[in-house]
C-alpha cells in the first residue's frame, strides 16, 4: 500500500468526530459509518454532529455517510475505528465484508472487555488483520480541544514504520503534530492503564486528598504503568513520552476526563451503576480495571493502584479503606 486510498471513520462519537475534522484537513473526501440513521439525518440538516463536538462545523458534502457497515467497508481502504471499547463487538456484529486486505487504524483507548484482548489482538485473532495491516492513534489529545483548535500531540504506530508516518501525516495539521512508534501493543495497554489511574485520580479527589497527594499518586502511577508494560509486552520504550506519561497526566487531571469524573463520584459515595447513569458515557477505566487485573494473573506484575481501583469497583471495597491502605504503600 503506498498511501491510504479511501478514508473511513468507523464511528459517532467525540473522538470520532474530532478524527474526522484532522482527516478533512487532507482528504477531499471521506466516507463515515454510524449506526443510527436518525444521527446521520440530523448531521446533515445540521451540518455538524448532532450529540458531540456541536461546534465543530462541517462541509457534508465531502462526507458520505452511512448506516450500512458493510456498504461503508467495502468502499473503503483504510478503517479508522473510534467506538468506545465496550461496544467495539456490537459494532462488527453485522460486519460479513472481509476485512483482512484493508488497513485498519485503531483510535479507541481501552480493552474488548468479553474477549481480553487489546483492540489489535481482537483483529487479528477474530478478523485475521495482520500485524503490519494495523495502527493505533494514541496520545495525550482529548477530542474537546481539538474542536477548538488547541495544540496537541497524537503518536501513530504500526509494526510498517513506513505505514506509520502515513497515519501521522494523515492527522498532522496546523494545530496537531505527530511522532511515530512501532510499540503498538504497548501504547494500546498504556491507554487502558492510564483510564484506571484517571478514575484512582478522580477516587482521591472525592475522598478530599489534596494537590500533594495526587502528584505522589500520579507519579507512582507512572512507575507502575512502566512496569507492567515491561512484563506484559518488553519493548525499547520511553515511558516518558508524551504517549505514556503525557496521556496519563492530562486524563488524570483534565476537567475533560470522563474516567476522572466517573472516580470522582464514586471517591463522593456513588455507586458504580448510579455513576454510570449520572455521566451518561462511559469511563472506560472501569471495564479496564478488570480487564488487566485479568490480565495480570499471567503477568504477575507488582500494580498496587490498579488493584485498589479493581477491588472498589468490582469487590465493593470501601474507597476511604482502600486508599488508607494504598497511601502506605506510594512514596
Amino acid at each position: 500500500m503506498n498511501s491510504l486510498g479511501r478514508i473511513a471513520i468507523m464511528g459517532g462519537g467525540s473522538w470520532a468526530t474530532a478524527i474526522a475534522k484532522m482527516v478533512l484537513a487532507h482528504q477531499p473526501y471521506i466516507n463515515w459509518y454510524m449506526r443510527r440513521e436518525d444521527r446521520i439525518a440530523e448531521f446533515l440538516r445540521l451540518g455538524h454532529n448532532p450529540a458531540y463536538l456541536t461546534d465543530v462545523q462541517f462541509d457534508t458534502e465531502r462526507i458520505h455517510f452511512s448506516s450500512d457497515i458493510n456498504k461503508v467497508v467495502e468502499e473503503s481502504d483504510t478503517l479508522v475505528f473510534v467506538t468506545p471499547s465496550p461496544y467495539l463487538k456490537s459494532h462488527l456484529t453485522k460486519l460479513t465484508a472481509d476485512i483482512k486486505s484493508k488497513f485498519i487504524i485503531s483510535a479507541i483507548k481501552g480493552i474488548v472487555p468479553d474477549e481480553n484482548l487489546i483492540v489489535s489482538e481482537y483483529f487479528q485473532k477474530v478478523y485475521g488483520v495482520p500485524a503490519e495491516n494495523f495502527a493505533v492513534i494514541a496520545g495525550p489529545c482529548h477530542a474537546e480541544e481539538v474542536a477548538f483548535e488547541r495544540l496537541s500531540y497524537l503518536t501513530t504506530a504500526c509494526a510498517d514504520i513506513n505505514r506509520a508516518h502515513m497515519v501521522a501525516q494523515l492527522v498532522t495539521c496546523p494545530y496537531i503534530k505527530a511522532s511515530i512508534s512501532r510499540d503498538v501493543a504497548g501504547i494500546e495497554y498504556a491507554c487502558v492503564l492510564k483510564n484506571i489511574y484517571a478514575i484512582a485520580s478522580g477516587i482521591s479527589i472525592g475522598l478530599k486528598y489534596g494537590d500533594n497527594f495526587q502528584a505522589v499518586l500520579i507519579s507512582s502511577a507512572s512507575r507502575e504503568l512502566e512496569h507492567f508494560l515491561e512484563v506484559a509486552h518488553p519493548f525499547k520504550r520511553n515511558v516518558k513520552d508524551s504517549v505514556y506519561l503525557g496521556d496519563l497526566m492530562v486524563t488524570a487531571y483534565s476537567k475533560f476526563s470522563r474516567n476522572r469524573s466517573f472516580g470522582t463520584m464514586i471517591g463522593q459515595g456513588y455507586s458504580v451503576k448510579s455513576a454510570q447513569i449520572e455521566m451518561q458515557m462511559i469511563a472506560e477505566g472501569y471495564y479496564g480495571a478488570r480487564c488487566i487485573t485479568l490480565k495480570n494473573m499471567e503477568c504477575n506484575a507488582d500494580i498496587p493502584i490498579v488493584n485498589a481501583v479493581y477491588n472498589i469497583l468490582y469487590r465493593q471495597a470501601s474507597p476511604s479503606m482502600e486508599f488508607r491502605r494504598l497511601t502506605e504503600m506510594l512514596k
